[in-house]
């Protein structure tokens, strides 16, 4: 039987493992949270609008308990604002999927289907890691990810059996953002060596799961997957596109012109 662990009792080198590995899951969902909240006062529908605000909400939440881990790991004293708003871009290890821009309805809902079918196979395994602290965060947000994966699926189905307008947006929008979907699921070094003592699950054991659910919904959808698509690589080591540098831009210009200032 594993045994759970608090992070004092995680040898130094596990730790920093375990400091990039959340930092990574916390960039996701910060990044992801505010492509999220773009859609604010934007969305097709009042429901909408507020639904996607809720999940953009959830996910910085996310990542908010995700860099007070990884403070505490560290023991370096920053917090969770100043891993978020005083890094530079290639201090960012957000894969590259959330950080292109929201596009239409369809690259939103699209793009947040393929991250929650993902969330919840990651959140499910994490729950019964070894070290407390991230099962704990697990186990509670893989409750406000399986909502969002219900809102995402049936987003999907509704576009892809919709009209034929709606078909032809969503179809676009998987062919366009398949590309970056392989990234989710590079295992390291550093996942290996968490894996080795059960702290987190290898992303690689659960691609196959992705794809299988992915496909069935695509398939009820009436949509086509892609094939043989190249992968885009990069994000985990800090190699970003373009657009989110322009995000980061936006979304840091008050902490940093204002260093210190609360409200």
């Amino acid at each position: 039987m594993s045994v759970s662990k608090n992070s004092s009792q995680i040898d130094s080198p596990r730790r920093e493992d375990l400091a990039v590995y959340c930092l990574r899951l916390a960039d996701d969902r910060l990044v992801l949270g505010h492509r999220l909240s773009e859609w604010c006062r934007f969305g097709p529908t009042l429901e909408e609008d507020i639904a996607l605000t809720n999940i953009a909400l959830d996910l910085v939440g996310e990542a908010n308990h995700l860099y007070t881990i990884v403070g505490t790991l560290r023991g370096d004293g920053k917090s969770p604002d100043d891993l978020a708003y005083l890094r530079d871009e290639r201090e960012y290890t957000n894969v590259t999927l959330v950080e292109v821009p929201r596009g239409d309805f369809a690259v939103t809902i699209t793009r947040q289907f393929f991250f929650d079918v993902y969330s919840a196979l990651l959140f499910e395994k994490l729950s019964t890691s070894t070290f407390e602290d991230l099962a704990g965060i697990a186990a509670r947000s893989l409750k406000e990810t399986r909502y969002h994966l219900r809102h995402s699926s049936e987003w999907m189905l509704r576009l892809g059996d919709g009209t034929e307008e709606s078909h032809r947006r969503v179809q676009e929008a998987v062919d366009a953002l398949w590309m970056y979907t392989g990234e989710l699921f590079e295992s390291d070094d550093i996942e290996k060596r968490l894996a080795e003592v059960g702290l987190a699950p290898l992303s690689s054991d659960f691609e196959s799961s992705w794809k299988e659910q992915v496909a069935a919904v695509l398939k009820q959808a009436t949509l086509s997957e892609p094939r043989d698509t190249h992968q885009a690589t990069g994000g985990r080591s800090g190699l970003h596109t373009e657009h989110l540098g322009h995000m980061l831009a936006e979304m840091q210009i008050l902490p940093r012109s204002y260093p210190g200032a609360k409200w």
